[in-house]
């Protein structure tokens, strides 16, 4: 068990950061946003994977788990070490309120693509050096994965699968030759990289400079169309043509009651297990690189997971067995105890509570379960406060669930008037009032996502789990927080000791 001792933060993906470049970014409203946490004595700062997304524009659907979003890299910051200059960004007028991803995509991979070009022609800039160090550090993965990019661009996008085979079944003659032909576009790719490690660890380095930790973000699963597993196809549940036999999803639970089909890959454990998770393990060990303290994704599908035939249309599947202590077990073994958080939400059972216990990770306590369902012990419910364990973290939502505004006005009115009495409210604010719930709680850590903070309703929600579009957009203006938000979060971690 590790313990950060009473901590409170903010939950808030850097995509949503204003700047007028239309997508939150590793810039300058970043490190003032850093600045705001500290500020109001805030020790924590939540985010969502920091992956190159893929299609729907969903972080926990990445091209690499290792790779880096480029299009969080911070124009200014390049103008700071004289890569790009002021006359080559344009004011596109993008929306302030939102992310208009398709415009957005093509905008910032013009930049960076001007930026590498001005970076090639100036053979005595500083950052050659640093550039060629990190070719050779990050080597395990961003050789593949620069080429892995450099394909799907010039193959209009298209999933590996569909690729010559010559590509698809990685013959090495023919990755020979593509590193060799396109050496100047894979040399781009692996520069994106390096720019954007670049930002994101300078913006680390100052968060932890005014005692901010970073929670990050590990999704168990990885896409299908991604580097890791055209790079791996023995580490999944592949056929001999590389094809899907079973996808990953889950059986209704709070987050939707139709169940839901993610398409992402099954592990092949056996396979893990005999090669002592080495994959597993360095990718956890680059994550924490990163961050500070790691969430892992879907805790549970570590002691089972919903295994779907990769035919069957509905979400009809499964629970199979998945490595369980095992895992963790040997992780511990090698790298002794990590500040890992677990979320545990969704179908628990008694063996995924073992598994958790066993482990001794917090897990994540939901104040938008905790009421309703008035059976004779309802108040067992696990995410109640006063069945807290102090290994635990305490949020009044998460990124997948609304608006603590909007959850509660759409409420049935039996769980209204169970929040209202539990909490003796007036119900004039509700998220107000169990902001303060989550910081008195004995949890030792407490995070809130900034909508929470600003009051703010269901059109700022950033992820409806089973939408196909409309997430992962929401962005603030400063305009929209005044002194009162700062003050209160400063006076409840005061007067919480947090």
């Amino acid at each position: 068990m590790w313990n950060n001792g009473r901590s409170g933060g903010i939950l808030l993906h850097p995509t949503s950061l204003p700047n007028q470049f239309g997508i939150g970014d590793l810039g300058k409203n970043a490190y003032y946003f850093i600045d705001f946490l500290h500020k109001h004595k805030q020790c924590l700062w939540q985010i969502l994977p920091l992956g190159i997304t893929g299609y729907g524009d969903s972080p926990y659907s990445s091209f690499s788990s290792y790779a880096g979003n480029p299009f969080l890299i911070s124009p200014e910051k390049l103008i700071e070490v004289k890569i790009l200059s002021l006359s080559e960004i344009e004011d596109k007028g993008f929306p302030q309120s939102k992310v208009d991803y398709g415009t957005v995509i093509p905008y910032k991979w013009e930049l960076t693509k001007q930026a590498f070009h001005n970076f090639s022609q100036d053979s005595n800039h500083f950052l050659h050096k640093e550039f060629i160090s990190f070719q050779e550090k990050q080597k395990h993965w961003l050789d593949d994965f620069a080429l892995f990019m450099t394909i799907k661009e010039l193959n209009n996008f298209k999933p590996w699968n569909l690729w010559e085979d010559p590509l698809k079944y990685r013959q090495s003659r023919t990755l020979e030759t593509w590193n060799n032909e396109y050496y100047e576009e894979i040399l781009f790719q692996k520069f994106v990289q390096f720019i954007f490690f670049k930002q994101w660890m300078d913006l680390r380095n100052y968060a932890n400079q005014r005692d901010i930790l970073i929670i990050g973000d590990i999704p168990i699963f990885v896409a299908y169309d991604s580097s890791d597993v055209w790079a791996n196809p023995s580490l999944f549940m592949l056929n001999k043509q590389r094809e899907m036999i079973y996808i990953a999803g889950v059986p209704p639970d709070y987050f939707s009651t139709m169940g839901q089909r993610w398409g992402n890959p099954l592990y092949r454990w056996d396979v893990h297990k005999r090669q002592k998770y080495r994959w597993w393990f360095q990718r956890i060990l680059h994550s924490f690189s990163l961050v500070n303290i790691l969430r892992i994704d879907h805790f549970r599908g570590f002691e089972a997971y919903w295994r779907i035939p990769a035919l069957e249309p509905t979400i009809n599947g499964s629970w199979i067995s998945g490595p369980g202590y095992d895992f963790f077990k040997r992780l511990k073994q090698r790298y002794g105890i990590l500040p890992i958080i677990a979320e545990d939400l969704g179908v628990i059972t008694p063996a995924v509570d073992l598994l958790l216990q066993k482990t001794r990770f917090p897990g994540m306590c939901v104040l938008q379960f905790a009421f309703g369902g008035f059976e004779s012990e309802y108040y067992k419910n696990r995410y109640l406060p006063h069945n807290y364990q102090k290994n635990c973290i305490v949020y009044t939502g998460t990124h997948d669930n609304d608006t603590t505004k909007s959850w509660f006005e759409n409420a049935p009115s039996e769980i209204q008037d169970h929040v209202l009495n539990y909490l003796k409210s007036n119900g004039k604010d509700i998220t107000g009032d169990l902001i303060r719930l989550a910081w008195a709680s004995v949890a030792n850590m407490s995070v809130i996502p900034l909508q929470d903070l600003l009051r703010l309703d269901t059109k700022s929600r950033m992820n409806l789990p089973g939408r196909e579009t409309g997430n992962w957009q929401w962005r603030f203006t400063w305009d929209q927080i005044t002194p009162e938000e700062g003050l209160e979060l400063k006076t409840l971690s005061k007067l919480y000791g947090r």
